[in-house]
């Protein structure tokens, strides 16, 4: 392993910003990782590094195939993770919607495309991802559909969903689409959380990257038998959006097989505790995505179920 200073912004007033990485292995550029590039985002440099950690321990036993280089970058915004920010810590900047970048430009594009430069040599690229909204997810693979990507290569990681998303306007700025326009074969992988550590489901995405080496030959070894994950597109996904803002009350999880007209959730006044709406599930389905804040506006997303009518039975 070595551990790499892949950027650097001198500073005025504390330490310089530099973004770290780590190399394992050499010769063709395999497969580069990255983590959080949102200072919130503490499951995905977490995730980030029990891989390091598992890479590591393949490499001193011999377990990685020579002639292959796997790069690991944990965090892009530690500046924004170090003060608990989402976005960048000066001007509030999103460094996930700042690329490829540009060098001479504002500070986050400058990150952009420091790191996009090196990032972007790599055959296969793999983003631990977050939601723009606060909640969470059933673990899968995300991938934009822009021709880049074969669906059956999202398969190798054995996660049980494959979520198949046509890019829309804002995402041309994003690492995924990104690297996919620069002929990388790009996958975001979500974990179950963003901002609190859920063990279960970290170990589970990270064993899915090992397994994806595996069948890529970046690692020795074959991969468990896992079930085909099943492949789902925008239109088999629906939002539920309250009609009133208030207190968010759930009587579901994540991955819950709900019915038609079954209760999930209510809205609760946010002064005198009545129940001002109750949220009905509008047709059977599997809850995929699950608003985690207490409050919610109006017309928000608070659930997002693949419906089974439109996907197939379950």
């Amino acid at each position: 392993m070595e551990k790499l200073n892949i950027f650097e912004i001198p500073a005025l007033y504390r330490d310089d910003f530099r973004i770290t990485g780590f190399r394992f292995g050499s010769g063709k550029k395999s497969i580069a990782i990255v983590g959080s590039l949102r200072g919130d985002e503490c499951q995905q440099i977490y995730m980030c590094s029990m891989l390091v950690k598992r890479l590591r321990e393949l490499e001193q036993a011999g377990e990685l195939t020579e002639g292959q280089e796997i790069l690991v970058i944990p965090s892009l915004n530690p500046y924004s993770m170090n003060i608990g920010k989402r976005f960048w810590s000066t001007d509030n900047t999103d460094v996930n919607r700042m690329f490829p970048g540009y060098s001479l430009g504002e500070t986050t594009q400058r990150i952009a495309a420091g790191v996009f430069e090196k990032i972007s040599q790599y055959h296969q690229g793999i983003q631990f991802a977050s939601f723009y909204m606060p909640g969470r997810y059933l673990p899968h693979v995300h991938i934009m559909k822009t021709g880049i990507v074969e669906t059956e290569r999202a398969n190798e990681f054995g996660l049980p969903y494959v979520l198949l998303r046509t890019p829309r306007p804002y995402d041309t700025t994003t690492l995924n689409y990104n690297w996919q326009i620069w002929e990388t074969e790009a996958y975001s992988l979500y974990s179950t959380t963003t901002r609190v550590l859920d063990e279960d489901s970290a170990v589970r995405v990270v064993e899915s990257v090992l397994r994806f080496m595996k069948v890529e030959g970046v690692i020795k070894g074959e991969p468990e038998p896992v079930e085909k994950p099943q492949i789902l597109s925008d239109q088999d996904m629906q939002s539920i959006r309250p009609e009133k803002a208030g207190i968010f009350k759930n009587f579901i999880n994540v991955g819950d097989k709900v019915q038609k007209g079954q209760e999930i959730a209510c809205i609760q006044d946010v002064y005198d505790g009545e129940i001002i709406e109750e949220i009905i599930a509008p047709h059977d389905g599997i809850i995929f995505f699950l608003h985690d804040e207490p409050l919610t506006y109006a017309n928000t997303a608070v659930c997002k179920m693949i419906v089974s009518e439109r996907s197939g039975s379950f």
